[in-house]
């Protein structure tokens, strides 16, 4: 019998699985993510992208819309109530930092270093925050009084009263002191959380070797916490920059113009004078600058990082 030399035929081997693509991995992520992106592209990009086109027309709601080129950013640079609202937005957000900026940071430091009632103490510092804008105007012009409590306090030690609302000097700091009041407990609470971030240990180990308050709170809360100064910052910069509903409910930018904010400005030109093309060039202004400030913290954070 004849012995077969035949080769047994080999099964190929399974064709691996396709690994899936990117956008099948993360499908329903992506899914997930669209009703945001929507809402984004709706309210916000899509505004912002037609107040760019707006800049560069004149907005008429009966006759149409006529192109006008950089008119508009001609006129607002010329105009002498914008200038006058630069200079009182840039003296604003360095009030704002000279006297509310630290505020939140020194209370966030003192409540830490607490042995007792930190709870309450960061209570009764949040509560401000709570309080609606339309009460919180009325106290204060009440106490802003010629003749309310702080000038009760002030003639009393044998002082003259300070004219908080028509002194020129004092309009804007007031303004400032009131906004300090009731905002830095949303600040305090991240400042907090940053400062409980801080290991105990370290603390431990600077008290072991002899550190003081001082010297703990300068060598180690204050470099553990930069990162969060740093993007308060920033926000505390756009936020000034873009608030104006306290000077408008207040003093309506007075006394004469001195409480008038580059945000007011543009709430005159669109519903006062009903000039949308120029107020949307001057949002676009504000929006460059904006952008610009965002880009330099973005880059700061990253070379500390790096």
């Amino acid at each position: 019998m004849s012995q077969s030399t035949a080769v047994p035929i080999r099964q190929s081997d399974p064709m691996p699985k396709r690994a899936p693509g990117k956008w099948k991995k993360h499908a329903w992520g992506y899914l997930f993510l669209l009703p945001a992106v929507v809402i984004f592209f709706t309210f916000l990009w899509l505004p912002i992208g037609k107040g760019i086109v707006f800049s560069f027309y004149h907005i008429d709601f009966v006759k149409g819309d006529t192109f006008v080129g950089w008119d508009n950013y001609e006129r607002i640079l010329k105009d002498p109530e914008v200038v006058v609202s630069v200079k009182n937005t840039l003296y604003y957000m360095m009030l704002g930092l000279l006297i509310g900026f630290w505020v939140p940071i020194l209370f966030a430091i003192a409540i830490s270093e607490m042995r007792r009632l930190q709870g309450f103490a960061r209570i009764a510092a949040y509560l401000p925050y709570v309080v609606p804008l339309v009460v919180l105007y009325g106290l204060w012009r009440w106490l802003y009084d010629p003749v309310g409590p702080i000038n009760a306090v002030i003639t009393k030690i044998g002082l003259e009263p300070v004219l908080f609302m028509t002194d020129k000097a004092w309009s804007m700091i007031s303004i400032v002191i009131m906004e300090t009041w009731q905002s830095f407990g949303s600040a305090l609470l991240i400042y907090i959380a940053a400062v409980s971030s801080v290991p105990r240990d370290w603390y431990e180990a600077a008290e072991i070797d002899g550190a003081g308050v001082w010297q703990r709170i300068r060598n180690i809360t204050l470099p553990s916490i930069k990162n969060q100064i740093v993007l308060l910052l920033l926000l505390q910069l756009i936020a000034t920059s873009q608030n104006f509903q306290t000077q408008y409910a207040m003093l309506d930018g007075g006394p004469n113009n001195t409480t008038l904010t580059y945000a007011l400005v543009v709430i005159r030109y669109a519903f006062t004078r009903q000039d949308y093309g120029s107020a949307s060039a001057l949002g676009v202004l504000m929006f460059l600058v904006l952008s610009l400030l965002a880009i330099i913290q973005y880059r700061m954070s990253n070379r500390k990082e790096a």
